[in-house]
């Protein structure tokens, strides 16, 4: 084969650059490590030569797969956007592949022969898990890849997790109704068996104690399932509650989102009748009408997180401490202080 006709080589860009294929190997794995003149005399040379690093050569010679599996429990759900670009992000920078499956779309399977096949050292190098409902004994398995948990959590998977402060971002929920002087709060939550329910329950509860609020009873909550639709079929159930809530603070954007357009759609106004309030600050919640005050999760940086704490156990960390980041209230229009009485 003639020097036209054959691909190019990493030897052809160290040539062109000027520098070792040790550099040259160096400048593509870990950018960082390199001076910034080199960095761009490999860049050139490789846009110049047209050279690919050769992933399958590379994944063989260092024992890995070259890709990491996320288990996200909906993907329809708008909320997973920013931690798969943030784990993505992260990955890409190290020549990694994220593979992505959708946990509900094998529902009628059992998990084990679902999800089994997949959490092996031949089809991933490591798992990010974000569904809170999987059975802990999947990820004990042997020949099981390093696995980090991220935003929902397992209770007995003694694994790394990066979580949101849930406990922080019910309690700033309720202060800020709180202090707009709403005394009657409906609380729309997530499952009950899910993680986040729970602990976005916890901070609620202390933030109402801290206002001086007795403990919510029994009909002081409404279950719902974190999707749109349970947000709009819980609104008549909401009218025919006596007295109304003048707040409802939902576990998610989507049901508050879902609130709102049930409540509008029956000639209640928001917030003017009644205050309604998300947790997530998913993108729509800024452009739904009216904007949604809600509590922000970082979830880019949260899905960074998760994909460095895994790359570290990738490289044989056993760090299995839990990572706390911080929530923020957004204050918009969906909130305002309680109608005035009759």
């Amino acid at each position: 084969m003639s020097d036209q006709n054959r691909p190019p080589r990493i030897h052809d860009v160290a040539k062109m650059a000027g520098v070792s294929v040790a550099t040259v190997s160096r400048a593509m794995s870990n950018p960082a490590i390199v001076s910034e003149a080199t960095r761009k005399a490999v860049e050139d040379a490789i846009a110049a030569t047209g050279y690919t690093l050769n992933l399958t050569a590379r994944n063989l010679r260092q024992q890995q797969v070259g890709g990491v599996l996320a288990l996200v429990p909906n993907l329809a759900n708008p909320f997973f956007s920013q931690i798969l670009a943030g784990i993505s992000e992260v990955l890409r920078q190290r020549g990694l592949s994220l593979l992505v499956m959708d946990t509900t779309s094998v529902a009628d399977q059992p998990a084990l022969a679902a999800l089994g096949p997949y959490l092996n050292r031949s089809r991933s190098d490591g798992v990010i898990v974000l569904d809170g409902s999987l059975d802990p004994d999947l990820f004990t398995r042997p020949g099981c890849p390093p696995v980090v948990q991220a935003c929902e959590w397992i209770d007995g998977l003694d694994a790394p997790r990066v979580l949101a402060d849930n406990v922080e971002g019910g309690r700033l929920a309720a202060r800020h109704l709180t202090g707009l002087g709403h005394r009657h709060i409906l609380h729309m939550t997530g499952p009950a068996p899910n993680s986040l329910t729970a602990s976005r329950r916890q901070g609620f509860l202390q933030g109402l104690a801290e206002a001086g609020l007795p403990e919510p009873g029994p009909a002081d909550s409404i279950p719902g399932n974190f999707e749109t639709r349970s947000g709009v079929e819980a609104v008549p159930r909401i009218l025919s509650m006596d007295p109304r809530p003048t707040a409802i603070f939902c576990d998610n954007d989507e049901m508050a989102i879902g609130v709102i357009h049930g409540l509008t759609m029956a000639g209640v106004a928001v917030p003017g009748d009644i205050s309604v309030m998300g947790f997530d600050n998913i993108e729509m919640s800024g452009f739904c009408l009216p904007p949604l005050t809600t509590i922000r999760q970082y979830r880019t940086r949260l899905g960074r997180r998760a994909a460095e704490l895994l790359l570290d156990r990738m490289q044989g960390s056993d760090d299995r401490r839990t990572v706390i980041l911080d929530v923020e209230l957004m204050e918009r229009a969906s909130t305002a202080p309680p109608p005035l009485g009759p």
